[in-house]
Formats: structure tokens, C-alpha cells, sequence
């Protein structure tokens, strides 16, 4: 297990240093001259020249990779153009935001999603298969956005039951914070419950037809054993990737619902800084991306060794 973990850090690392190379020049790919964008009104070369030193544009790109990457690793990822505020606090601002929204959606769609997958695998050309997948096609065809004004139009404007908008920190008020997700957290929710449907539909119809199955039954198993012990176990693998990358997707991804819904979350964050070409908040925003997708890309790995032990063994091999 150590090997594997050293061996998937390592590769962890790497890639990470990949992703500072490709955020690095690929800011300083956008078209236009930066120094030009934070000028604004004051364009005469000496106000140009003040900003290129500033900024550290007028240095060599190496010696601009290497202040990047050593101000990065300190926490320092630079000062907003717009707002003079540090970018690590903006990001700690708006990132506790979002991450909260996406695990409450994964959980709702994981919760929804796994058990209406095992019943329409199990009751396979019944009456309720036939409904879980006609709701998975639907939640797979309604777009976010209609289904989240809808859902402020009936259950926040007309019933009343959550809010329209708006956040409330969970230190504050937990209640309150809850009260204020819900309704977000549902509408994501639905999606990506449809999709893990789904994929744990198909995984556990190929797993329910498999010898070791036919082999528990045959010993006399009850068959909630059967199906979770063996059947829903096995499956896990792809349901695991799903929710991954649909973790990473969602950290930088919930931009429409956030908007829908006034939650001052990453996406706000990322669409104004595009807005105001926010230079450094738009680097560190790509950067962070980056390492929440490599690190849970790290995470499901390892809980793929815990599903199946033999992955494990496999990736020392390799």
C-alpha cells in the first residue's frame, strides 16, 4: 500500500507541476497586453512602465514562472487588479461556499442515485425500472437554470418553503446555512443523480450476471447480502469515478446555479474576474481548479485500492 500511495503521489506531483506550466502561459497567451487592460484610462508609457515593474511583467517568463510557482507554494497568489485585496482571501471567501454546495448536491445525487440504480437493476423490466429511468432521462434532459427558477418560482416564491437567494455562513447560523442550500443543492442534485443512475443501473446489471453472484445466491445468501456484499460493491468502481469527477466539475462548474441563486461561491468569483480581467485572480482560480481535480483524482484512486484490494496490487506492478 505504501508503494501505491508513493507511486500515485509522485505522479500527483508532476502533474500538478504540469498544470502551473499550462496555467502560467496560458494567461500570458490571452490576447491583448495586459499592462494595457489594468492601465485603463492611464495609458502613457510611464503609467505603462510602473505597472510592468510592479507586476513583475518585464521580467523574463522564466524568472516569472519561478516567482509564481515560489509565491504560490507560500500562499501568496497575488493581489486583485480591481479590488487591491490579497486573491488567497478572496479564494478562501468564496471556495468554502461552493465546496459546501457541492458536497450536499453530491450527497443528494449519490442518495438518490445509487438507490434508484440497485432498484432498477433489480427489478429489471418492471413496472419501476421503467419509471426511474423515464425520471433519470428527465434529469438528464431539464437544464439547471429552468429547473432552478422553477424551483424559486414554486418552493420559494409561491410556497414559501426555502429562500430565494442568498447565503448565510454555517459558523453563524447553521440552520440558516442549510435552510439557504437546500434548494441549490436539490437542483444540482437532480442532474447529476440522473447520471449516477444510471452508471450504477449498468454496473449492477453486468455484476448481478457474473459467477460469483451465481455462486452467492447458490450458497443459500439472503439476497440483501447478495446485493450489496457483492453485486453493489463491485459496482462502486465506476459509480466512485463518476462522483469524482463530477466533485471537480462542480467546484468550477456551478457557476449558473450560484448566479441563480446570489451565493457568492467560486463561480461568481471566476465570472467576474473574466468580466474584469482580473489577471491574477483568473490564474489563481484556474490554478486551485487544478489541484481539486488532482487531488480528488488522488482520492478516488486510493478509495478504488478500498473498493478493490487488487487495484492495489496491480498499480505496484506497475
Amino acid at each position: 500500500m505504501r508503494s501505491y500511495l508513493l507511486h500515485r503521489l509522485w505522479q500527483s506531483v508532476v502533474t500538478l507541476v504540469l498544470a502551473t506550466i499550462v496555467v502560467f502561459l496560458g494567461i500570458r497567451a490571452l490576447p491583448g497586453d495586459p499592462a494595457l487592460a489594468l492601465a485603463g484610462e492611464e495609458r502613457d508609457p510611464a503609467s505603462l512602465a510602473a505597472i510592468r515593474a510592479k507586476y513583475g511583467l518585464d521580467d523574463p517568463l522564466l524568472v516569472q514562472y519561478w516567482h509564481f510557482v515560489s509565491n504560490s507554494l507560500r500562499g501568496d497568489l497575488g493581489t486583485s487588479i480591481r479590488t487591491d485585496t490579497p486573491v488567497t482571501s478572496m479564494i478562501a471567501t468564496a471556495l468554502p461556499v461552493t465546496l459546501e454546495l457541492s458536497l450536499l448536491s453530491l450527497a443528494v445525487a449519490a442518495l438518490v442515485g445509487i438507490g434508484a440504480g440497485v432498484v432498477a437493476a433489480v427489478r429489471r423490466g418492471r413496472a419501476i425500472e421503467w419509471a426511474a429511468n423515464a425520471l433519470a432521462l428527465a434529469g438528464l434532459s431539464v437544464p439547471n437554470f429552468w429547473l432552478g427558477l422553477i424551483a424559486i418560482v414554486y418552493l420559494a416564491v409561491a410556497v414559501r418553503l426555502f429562500p430565494a437567494s442568498g447565503y448565510v455562513p454555517f459558523t453563524s447560523d447553521p440552520i440558516g446555512n442549510l435552510h439557504h442550500l437546500v434548494l441549490p443543492s436539490l437542483v444540482i442534485g437532480t442532474g447529476l443523480a440522473a447520471v449516477i443512475m444510471r452508471q450504477t443501473r449498468s454496473s449492477m446489471l453486468e455484476a448481478l450476471s457474473t459467477d460469483y453472484v451465481r455462486t452467492a445466491r447458490a450458497k443459500g445468501l439472503p439476497a440483501h447480502t447478495v446485493i450489496t456484499r457483492h453485486a453493489l460493491r463491485n459496482s462502486l468502481i465506476v459509480v466512485v469515478t463518476i462522483v469524482g469527477l463530477q466533485l471537480g466539475a462542480l467546484i468550477s462548474g456551478a457557476v449558473v446555479t450560484e448566479r441563480i441563486f446570489g451565493l457568492p461561491g467560486f463561480g461568481k468569483l471566476t465570472i467576474d474576474a473574466v468580466f474584469q480581467r482580473d489577471y491574477p485572480v483568473i490564474q489563481a482560480v484556474v490554478l486551485v481548479t487544478a489541484a481539486a481535480y488532482i487531488l480528488i483524482n488522488l482520492l478516488v484512486d486510493l478509495l478504488y485500492s478500498v473498493i478493490d484490494p487488487r487495484i492495489r496490487v496491480r498499480g505496484r506492478e506497475a
